[in-house]
């Protein structure tokens, strides 16, 4: 039973704690035998009970928020009309696909026609019909096809796997590496995906899924002709669905009264059904109008139009409805929708109307609702903060665009700042919310509440977010774009996500920071930029710019960014093999953190100190500096810190424990693998709770590395489990460092041969991620396999090959010991 296993779980993670904590009393040596026994056994069980009770996919998506299928779907309009032929044409379509076999191809519906003829509403109205066909939820992406810049495939795809719980922590890469992410996170569900305003075949194809419960809604202006597509094309209204239309908005009663315009009316609309929706919502809001009045003036607005010299964009039908309803609109609503269509925002939230005219919000979204009454705006829906978002129509956007000189430039341009001030003030509220410590000294304690409202708000406005920096920019705003620029690093370094955004956006705060002329920002913008080029691989460029802001940093004075920079820095070395000069920057930081009186800084540099002394065989300088930065994250309530902590605590532990079997003290050897065991079953727990994959896949990994003779296949199995959610996640390096513990635990087992492919595996990895530390570790891994195997003669290729690395690397450590190894396969080495 599934809850029998929880509650087992819970009261063995318990009763090991108390007896991992109890090896350290006082008592007999007999007693603290069995103690150690007992509490391997329940650590045992914690496994059991945390592992086996859960189905193959939870072990990788286990990260979407609590079981919740994500629902991105747009409401239906409120006034939805007719289309009962095209609404039964899609029924029969998903019904009889309903029937297929389950090696049919992905349903794929394409639905197109001209511009306003309603092709979004029937999208939104038959997607809520089969909601209940596709319980793993609806996903939903604007592809803008009808604008100047139309989203890109691989946003949309990155903004589809946020929603299904992937937390990508790595660069996934480009295109194709996405697609296969895609790929296999729709693999045996069921998903509704709608993909509205689509231009062109080639932004859709990347995004039609191979799960044959899967099932798309495509619409665009002309048919896309993609492969197996079911298409169907939108004509515009009958004049009986016309005329209902106008009586739903207008009144049923002024319609009877006068038929005849009412026909007028659609007539002169083309019956389009965007242009009648504009004129029903302009006389749904004046009552003192008749259907006469209404008519006479789309037909004097349709005679002028006639006379002018239009772009061909938008049907003279819209343009004349959109203008008789702009027309009748109050100055500050003229204004607003002016304003609006200014943005180039996909959607964005209600307090923008305030800031755009310069008036409360609540004032500012009374306008908006006005706008939405005329038709002349739309709400695009909810998103994941539960804030109502809206949009403009790309027709309706289009005319308004045309009237923008009405504003005076000025006047226009202090509107548009007010907005991107707004933004940044609210980027920086959900940076500082998510990770304080990259704020200022000392930073207050994160709640996990908060962190978790952070990241909901830049998955909500992450693409309006991007267009406001840009725009910044393009306003040659430099102070503001560095601002929002240095808000959304911050939110993306620690999300460990957008890795793409994060790098366009982190050039950009050091354009405008040096456009700026100011040293400081310029600095800290340097410093970001440093960040997810090391996170990318790219650590030459990390180092260059990490030198560069230590260097301004140290010239203005700013003790604590130069701090971070020496961090920076030194684990930048770490990563390239250079431990001997890594260790004095970690060493210098740590320093100047504890005289900054910085804590948690100082706490994290000790862990990553740790880290490296770990890398050189010095396991109990390494567990010094954890149990402090341990002591540390403890008092602060700093729980995800602690586990990351606890993590590498359980390695040096385990380090320690093959240390004492090699001397032959088996009941320490026993004691110390017990309490890494603990300690990274702990740390995966917190992590698990948190639905953080990659830190848990991290942890399974560590697991897989204990290296107890008593666990081989059990270690082997949680090597396997890490590596599932790694590919699951697109983290390459990842994949290539678990063929790493995988090449270890096989040749702990015996299985050298096996043993030999995956850690060959690593190497070729390694090699084409061009990181080649870890390409020598692997090479070395391989030649003390074979060595530990008795076969001498096939350790020394591959320990020549890590020793000319290591040597090419300056990594002294990494040379003495291969050599140690090489003496050992040829004595007179």
């Amino acid at each position: 039973m599934p809850w029998a296993a929880s509650v087992s779980a819970g009261l063995a993670a318990a009763a090991a704690s108390v007896l991992a904590a109890s090896v350290e009393w006082e008592i007999p040596p007999l007693a603290k035998v069995g103690v150690t026994l007992a509490a391997a056994v329940l650590v045992g069980l914690t496994t059991w009970a945390t592992t086996e009770s859960r189905p193959k996919r939870r072990e990788i998506s286990g990260g979407v928020g609590g079981g919740v299928a994500p629902d991105q779907w747009p409401p239906v309009p409120e006034h939805f009309t007719g289309r009962a032929e095209a609404l039964a044409e899609l029924r029969d379509v998903f019904a009889a696909r309903r029937k297929a076999t389950g090696f049919a191809p992905p349903l794929v519906v394409s639905v197109y026609g001209r511009g306003g003829v309603g092709k979004s509403a029937l999208m939104t109205r038959f997607g809520q019909e089969v909601a209940d066909w596709f319980p793993d939820g609806r996903l939903y992406a604007d592809l803008r096809g009808g604008v100047d810049s139309p989203v890109r495939p691989d946003e949309v795809l990155i903004g589809f796997l946020r929603a299904l719980g992937v937390r990508l922590t790595t660069d996934p890469g480009g295109l194709d590496e996405l697609r296969k992410l895609w790929l296999t996170w729709t693999k045996g569900r069921r998903i509704l995906i709608g993909l509205d305003n689509a231009h062109d075949a080639d932004q859709v194809k990347p995004l039609i899924p191979a799960e044959p419960g899967c099932a798309v809604l495509v619409t665009s202006r002309a048919p896309l002709f993609l492969n197996g597509t079911h298409d169907t094309r939108l004509g515009v209204f009958s004049e009986a669905h016309g005329v209902e239309l106008l009586a739903r908005l207008s009144g049923g009663a002024r319609i009877v009264d006068d038929l005849e315009s009412a026909k007028e009316i659609v007539r002169l609309c083309d019956y389009l059904p965007l242009a009648i929706n504009i004129c029903g919502g302009r006389l749904a809001t004046r009552e003192q109008w008749t259907l006469r009045e209404m008519a006479g003036r789309l037909a004097d607005t349709r005679r002028i139009l006639d006379q002018l010299e239009l772009a061909p964009t938008v049907d003279k039908s819209v343009r004349a409805s959109v203008q008789l309803s702009y027309d009748d609109c109050t100055g500050v609503q003229r204004r607003l929708l002016r304003l609006l269509s200014a943005l180039p925002a996909p959607d964005v939230p209600g307090w923008v109307a305030g800031e755009l005219l310069d008036i409360s919000g609540l004032d500012g979204a009374d306008q908006l609702e006005a706008l939405i009454d005329a038709q002349l705006a739309e709400c695009s829906g909810t998103d994941q903060t539960g804030a109502m978002r809206y949009r403009l129509h790309d027709l309706v956007r289009v005319f308004a665009a045309e009237l923008t000189e009405q504003d005076e430039g000025g006047r226009r341009r202090a509107a548009i700042e007010r907005v991107l001030y707004g933004y940044r003030r609210r980027a920086e509220e959900a940076a500082q919310n998510r990770w304080p410590q990259d704020w200022s000294r000392g930073g207050r304690r994160a709640s996990a509440d908060g962190q978790l409202r952070a990241g909901d708000w830049l998955n909500a406005e992450r693409l309006s977010l991007l267009a406001m920096i840009n725009l910044a920019r393009q306003l040659e705003l430099w102070e503001l774009t560095w601002g929002l620029a240095r808000a959304f690093c911050s939110l993306c370094h620690s999300l460990r996500a957008y890795w793409a955004d994060w790098k366009a956006v982190a050039e950009i705060g050091c354009e405008a920071a040096d456009r700026a002329g100011d040293r400081r920002s310029l600095a800290i913008a340097l410093l970001d930029s440093a960040s997810v080029h090391g996170g990318l691989g790219l650590r030459e460029r990390a180092l260059e710019e990490a030198e560069q802001a230590l260097e301004i940093f140290t010239e203005v004075g700013e003790s604590w960014w130069a701090a971070r920079c020496m961090r920076g820095i030194g684990m930048t070395l770490y990563s390239d093999g250079h431990l001997d000069r890594a260790q004095d920057y970690l060493i210098g930081a740590i320093t100047a953190f504890k005289g900054e009186e910085d804590l948690w800084w100082m706490a994290r540099t000790q862990r990553n100190l740790a880290e490296m002394r770990m890398a050189e065989r010095r396991p109990e300088e390494a567990r010094e500096l954890l149990e402090g930065a341990l002591d540390i994250f403890k008092r602060d309530g700093n729980r995800y810190s602690e586990a990351q902590t606890l993590r590498v605590y359980g390695e040096v532990l385990a380090a320690q424990a093959r240390g004492e079997l090699a001397a032959g003290d088996h009941r320490a050897a026993t004691h110390l693998f017990t309490r890494a065991g603990f300690s990274l079953d702990r740390a995966a727990e917190m992590f698990r709770q948190r639905g953080e994959l990659w830190e848990e896949a991290r942890c399974l990994r560590a697991a897989g590395e204990v290296g107890d003779p008593a666990n081989g296949l059990r270690e082997l199995e949680y090597v396997r489990r890490a590596e599932e959610i790694l590919v699951a996640l697109g983290d390459s390096w990842g994949v290539a460092r678990n063929a790493v513990s995988a090449g270890r635990g096989l040749a702990r087992l015996g299985r050298i041969e096996e043993s030999e492919a995956e850690l060959r595996r690593a190497v070729q990895a390694f090699e084409e991620l061009e990181d080649r530390w870890w390409m020598a570790r692997s090479l070395r891994y391989l030649g003390e396999a074979h060595l530990d195997a008795g076969g001498r003669q096939a350790a020394v290729a591959p320990l020549e090959q890590a020793r000319e690395i290591y040597r090419s690397l300056g990594n002294e450590a990494g040379m003495r010991r291969t050599l140690e190894l090489l003496r050992r396969a040829v004595p007179q080495v």
